[in-house]
């Protein structure tokens, strides 16, 4: 049975866990912070290999993935002229991601509770 809520609180415990490494050392944490967006959104439903999937309704979303893990596997495999600046933007597009998904997966899980609820 699917237990709404259940993946929604783990991806928060396992974002509160990466916060401190965030603040102390951005790039280090990106690999981390990457698996975790990646998947919460592939348990969300997106298909971030689909080039389809990035046409339809969810294409900003996946090219906002798209964009920060293109700057996490460049950082990881040492390229030249990432700056700090390129780290942040790769952090925040994760962050509102995070929040984004989040928001939808609990409206969606809060929607099927209620009708969970409403079946005799």
């Amino acid at each position: 049975m699917y237990d709404p809520g259940l993946n929604l609180h783990d991806w928060e415990s396992e974002m509160a866990s990466l916060e401190d490494d965030l603040h102390a050392d951005p790039a280090e944490t990106l690999p981390e912070l990457d698996n975790l967006i990646r998947r919460m959104l592939e348990e969300s439903g997106y298909d971030l290999r689909d080039p389809v999937a990035r046409e339809g309704e969810e294409r900003e979303v996946v090219a906002d993935y798209l964009a920060a893990h293109e700057i996490r596997m460049a950082i990881e495999k040492g390229a030249e002229g990432f700056s700090a600046g390129d780290v942040a933007a790769a952090v925040n597009a994760y962050l509102e991601l995070f929040d984004y998904v989040v928001a939808t997966r609990g409206a969606a899980d809060a929607d099927l509770a209620d009708a969970e609820i409403d079946e005799p």
